[in-house]
């Protein structure tokens, strides 16, 4: 059973330059959308952008670098661009709940224009109640109330002194108020009516003068309201003949707007209402006809706080705006999310008005569309739940927490304000399912799920579209053209990238860097093209700024500090290949791999699992491997063999199953006492059945193997076994392609286990017959043979401890 090295056109898929049917990028259009091969997930964008019902969010799963935000920042801009501009959201102040302050919607731009005329309102108030009150008409108006009354009161006055005078009294005013007292002498009229009346008719005038003057005097509180209600009408009614002009002009220009004219009738009522909060006093002046106003607010600083109810807070203003908003938020905290109440240190202590409320993302997104990055969000206190709560109730309400605002502070509660936005989250695919399995509200938030792959299929349509997405970039950031043999490299690096020589990655993000790169090294060397060899340049730079530790550990092979052989033949002895992941770089190396048997108890003892540094996936390939081993050579006796498998001079954790096959190489090698090859090194995972399975990071593996083999000398008989399922996973560099073409170096695609054992130790590993034995020379045979003898000298052990225990 042989297997033939692949020959150096299958270890690298190049660009068919047909496929690029142009000179330089000058030549090509843009590319429309921001990505290529995410056709799927762009319908899911589409459809989830558009449809209308609540619940239908969006949430953008792929990994990052895959075009997520470009293609959602393009689908949104022609989504918005088609929908009606949002409207413009104030809050004002609610006359009826001073700690509730009243939201009000106006249409798009309107919102600064009715906050600017609210405040020339006031101003024109301001300056015109007081003139208003200081001018003749009001003046000769209170004038004539004040001595109607003054009038009336000396008109009953007088006519109750000339009764107690009649009756022989006076009325006198005392520092105790008004008293009666009895007439002096010289009054001889007076007294000779006096003297006419019985003792008992005096007392009884006495006392009746006295209850009539006790009635006068209840009677003074009632006339001073008189005066003080008919002073009030008189300003009401001029105030009207004020204020109605002025709040009629404003009502006409937002008669439109149902919600702003019931404001304004609440306005009107407050201002007619609380009309001396408008007399504010000069500074340094006191009002010369206070007397007049006791209804007012008195102090400058009092009157001018008390007209701060009149202000009105833009919280969203939408002028200049041509669609829905789009919103992107990069700090998604849960204030920068739903808003929040700032307060000011005054006089000791905390205060607030509705001008200190800060609006958030929901309130600028509101009637479009939010985009967050959803591991941003998951990661500050109390935003996730509140964006949660504002979809389910469809409304935004600012509100601080307690530990925000303290226990004990009075804060205001604003309106809510109707929420209607499309969320689109982003993010990676382990939290889309982590939110799927453990949120339930997630699912009935999000049900439109955009996966962006990682690659798409290399065919002829989606590498122009490749070359027409690098020449929109040139465009768009001033590069040098790319020349035509610059994009195909670009594409095989592509390639490469997507561990596939049949797909392209759509990591677009590593594709467009290092078409900067190229673009770099491009003027580094004066062309005014980019060529293949500038992206070569910039792939080898990007590989060399990371490559300090490959470069030691490589060292520490040639060096021999760590054992690896590449030439000779050893017994359980094998060359297994490792990946290391730093960073974005990933590099391959080779590690040795030992097995030692014995007679046992059918244990294969891994010594990484023992100390725990090997993972559950290497230890489930070690478990595989010796159920392939006991079903093969054990099914009519046990497995009576103790062997240890090990990773030598492994100092970390080994994890994944791509070293299994490699074991089993050992673990054969070891029982059949046949020597394997060190000029080949082994990749690949096992099953039950011995077959040989795909793995990962192919092309580095290779490469860490070959590099060592470079560096001691290429002997033509080193090489690599890999499953044939990798394959077309082959996108090797140039100088191990350059190597098997000369036959130097050698890749054998490998099926099952008979292919690579046979490969490794140069003999044929046989088919069992039909008598159920494996033929002479072959590697099954020895393997069969040696654990025969394990089983016939374990029961003969066995026998005879059993006949000394039966004697004893």
């Amino acid at each position: 059973m042989t297997v033939d090295p692949l020959p150096a056109t299958l270890l690298y898929t190049s660009c068919d330059l047909s496929d690029l049917p142009f000179t330089t990028t000058e030549e090509l259009e843009d590319l429309n959308e921001e990505s290529v091969g995410q056709e799927r997930a762009v319908a899911a964008v589409r459809f989830g952008i558009r449809i209308r019902p609540e619940g239908f969010n969006l949430y953008c799963l792929g990994s990052k670098g895959t075009g997520k935000s470009s293609v959602i920042r393009q689908c949104l801009r022609k989504a918005a661009a088609e929908r009606p501009v949002a409207d413009d959201w104030c809050y004002v102040h609610n006359f009826n709940d001073d700690q509730r302050p009243q939201a009000l919607r106006l249409p798009p731009g309107r919102a600064r224009a009715f906050c600017q005329g609210m405040h020339h309102l006031v101003e024109e108030l301001q300056l015109a109640i007081p003139a208003l009150f200081e001018s003749d008409e009001f003046l000769a108006r209170k004038q004539a109330i004040d001595e109607s009354l003054k009038k009336q009161h000396e008109r009953m006055f007088t006519a109750f002194r000339e009764n107690a005078e009649r009756a022989g009294l006076s009325l006198l005013r005392t520092s105790a108020g008004l008293i009666l007292a009895p007439l002096k002498e010289d009054n001889e009229s007076a007294q000779g009516n006096c003297n006419l009346l019985s003792e008992d008719e005096q007392e009884h005038n006495v006392a009746r003068l006295q209850t009539e003057l006790e009635t006068l005097q209840c009677q003074l509180p009632h006339w001073e309201r008189e005066k003080r209600q008919a002073i009030q009408n008189l300003v009401h009614e001029l105030a009207h003949s004020t204020v109605d002009p002025l709040i009629n002009r404003l009502k006409e220009v937002y008669a439109d707007v149902p919600a702003v004219a019931s404001y304004l009738d609440d306005v009107h009522q407050n201002i007619i209402a609380n009309i001396g909060d408008f007399l504010v006093p000069r500074e340094g002046k006191a009002r010369d006809h206070d007397d007049a106003f006791p209804f007012s607010s008195g102090s400058r600083p009092t009157a001018i706080a008390a007209l701060r109810r009149f202000q009105v807070k833009v919280l969203v203003f939408r002028e200049g705006d041509n669609g829905a908003p789009v919103v992107f938020v990069d700090h998604p905290t849960k204030s920068n999310l739903i808003g929040r109440i700032e307060y000011l240190q005054q006089c000791g202590t905390v205060v607030t008005d509705l001008s200190l409320i800060k609006e958030g993302a929901l309130h600028r997104a509101n009637g479009g569309y939010l985009v967050l990055q959803a591991r941003k969000i998951l990661a500050q206190p109390f935003a996730w739940e509140n964006l949660k709560r504002a979809l389910r109730a469809r409304e935004i309400k600012i509100e601080n927490s307690e530990y925000e605002c303290g226990f004990f502070l009075k804060t205001l509660s604003p309106e809510p304000i109707p929420l209607s936005i499309k969320v689109v989250l982003l993010g990676e695919p382990l939290i889309y399912y982590f939110l799927s399995h453990h949120d339930p509200d997630f699912r009935e938030l999000f049900k439109v799920a955009a996966d962006f792959d990682d690659s798409t299929e290399r065919t002829p349509e989606t590498v122009l579209a490749y070359a027409r997405l690098l020449a929109a970039l040139v465009r768009r950031e001033n590069l040098r053209p790319l020349h035509r043999d610059a994009v195909a490299r670009l594409i095989e690096h592509a390639a490469r990238l997507a561990e596939d020589s049949t797909k392209l990655s759509t990591h677009m993000a590593s594709i467009t860097d290092l078409a900067r790169e190229a673009d770099y090294w491009a003027g580094q060397s004066g062309a005014d093209l980019v060529s293949g060899k500038h992206v070569q340049q910039a792939v080898d730079a990007q590989i060399d700024r990371q490559n300090r530790i490959h470069v030691n550990v490589r060292e520490e092979i040639l060096h021999n500090t760590v054992l690896v052989d590449t030439t000779g033949a050893v017994v359980g002895q094998i060359n297994a290949l490792s990946v290391f992941e730093l960073g974005s770089l990933t590099f391959g190396a080779p590690s040795r791999i030992t097995c030692r048997v014995r007679m046992g108890k059918g244990e294969v003892v891994d010594i990484e699992r023992e100390v725990e540094l090997g993972g559950p996936l290497h230890s489930k390939g070690v478990l595989i491997f010796v159920s392939f081993l006991a079903a093969r050579f054990a099914v009519d006796m046990p497995l009576s063999l103790s062997a240890t498998l090990v990773f030598e001079q492994s100092y970390g954790g080994v994890e994944g199953d791509s070293a299994s096959s490699t074991e089993l190489y050992a673990l054969l090698s070891a029982l059949a006492d046949v020597p394997i090859r060190q000029d080949l090194a082994v990749t690949g995972s096992v099953n039950q059945l011995g077959q040989i399975q795909a793995i990962g990071s192919v092309n580095e593996k290779i490469e860490g193997f070959f590099h060592i083999c470079q560096a001691r000398g290429l002997t033509g008989g080193q090489g690599v076994l890999i499953p044939r399922a990798n394959v077309r996973n082959l996108m090797l560099r140039a100088e191990v392609r350059e190597a098997a073409e000369a036959g130097l170096f050698h890749i054998y695609p490998i099926t099952n286990v008979d292919e690579g054992i046979a490969l490794l130790t140069g003999w044929p590993s046989g088919k069992r017959d039909e008598s159920g034995t494996y033929p002479l020379g072959s590697i099954n045979r020895k393997v069969a043979a040696r654990l025969k003898d394990f089983a016939a000298r374990s029961h003969r052990l066995s026998e005879a401890y059993s006949g000394s225990y039966r004697r004893s």
